[in-house]
């Protein structure tokens, strides 16, 4: 029979690298994680880990396809451990988020002080990178829900919308058509642009011209937000953005212009992402519906429906 020591053991060894890790990570021997994780894949009949002296462990096919799974029933214990201590109290334990680097700046530290404040006895932390990492991340259990964009997820992702993004163009105020109300893609697109360069932001910058019919007059790709906005602080190009800043310069001070398109250009989607076909814990559901209240679009945008493929409040 499985049992949760057991399980706790087999991540702990997988995230550690070695049974000397693990047992130091968990207190306890390093015969004592060995004996676990051997019991494990006795009951399992299937091998979990190949051990190497110079490397430690490396997981086999089915410690891989175990490890999200390990990791899932650890935390839902968690909640089952805790729900007879939590009437009348907030939740407790941990959380792992991820976050899109991008919008990172944007939605995260709102969302980590008011659920701090509104859960003081969760231990939040956060993952952030592009969405192929955040996405191996979910499906490894490293995090257990994410914002991201929805462009590109691989199989096995589940979404819920909860912004929709409409791009503008970012000029300096020296810019030919930094007065305009609004511009077209296709009419600036033939000046010099810089690209954020940051999967799948720059895909999805492509498709917006290859929509447009036109081809954008690339000078300088960065795959820095903060430096994309710089170079356009220094007039050496625009650049088609999706997140809003509060404020309106760059780094070095210099001024910056938000010019809409006028033309209706492709809009992207931040979603909520999660396992498909797992079911969030209660600490992951405190959080879903804290981005719902702090990110989301507003109710009476169409925007703000989620998207066909449930939500994480399924049993």
């Amino acid at each position: 029979m499985l049992n949760l020591r057991q399980l706790e053991c087999f991540v702990t060894a997988a995230d550690a690298g070695t049974m000397t890790a693990a047992a130091t990570r968990l207190y306890v021997s390093q015969s004592a994680i060995s004996l676990a994780v051997g019991q494990l894949e006795r009951s399992l009949g299937t091998q979990l880990f190949i051990r190497e002296k110079a490397r430690g462990l490396r997981l086999t096919a089915a410690g891989r396809r175990l490890l999200p799974e390990a990791r899932s029933l650890l935390a839902h214990a968690e909640d089952v451990r805790t729900a007879g201590e939590e009437a009348g109290v907030g939740l407790r334990g941990s959380l792992t988020v991820g976050c899109f680097r991008t919008a990172a700046p944007f939605v995260l530290p709102e969302l980590l002080e008011t659920f701090a404040s509104e859960q003081p006895d969760v231990a939040l932390d956060f993952i952030e990178g592009p969405s192929d990492e955040l996405a191996d991340a979910l499906l490894e259990g490293r995090c257990e829900i994410a914002l991201l964009y929805d462009q590109g997820l691989r199989p096995g992702i589940a979404t819920e919308l909860v912004r929709t993004m409409r791009p503008y163009a970012l000029m300096s105020p020296e810019h030919p058509l930094a007065r305009r109300a609004s511009v077209a893609v296709a009419e600036i697109a033939p000046h010099p642009m810089i690209m954020l360069d940051v999967p799948p932001s720059k895909d999805y910058y492509n498709d917006l011209f290859r929509l447009a019919g036109v081809e954008p007059n690339v000078r300088h790709y960065a795959s820095s937000y903060e430096l994309v906005r710089a170079l356009v602080g220094r007039d050496l190009g625009w650049a088609p953005l999706l997140s809003r800043p509060q404020v309106d310069r760059s780094y070095e001070g210099r001024p910056l212009v938000q010019v809409p398109f006028d033309d209706e250009p492709l809009a992207n989607q931040l979603v909520l992402a999660w396992p498909d076909g797992i079911r969030l814990t209660r600490r992951a559901r405190a959080f879903a519906e804290l981005c719902r209240r702090v990110v989301s679009d507003p109710p009476s945008s169409p925007a703000a429906a989620a998207r066909p493929g449930g939500s994480p409040y399924r049993s």
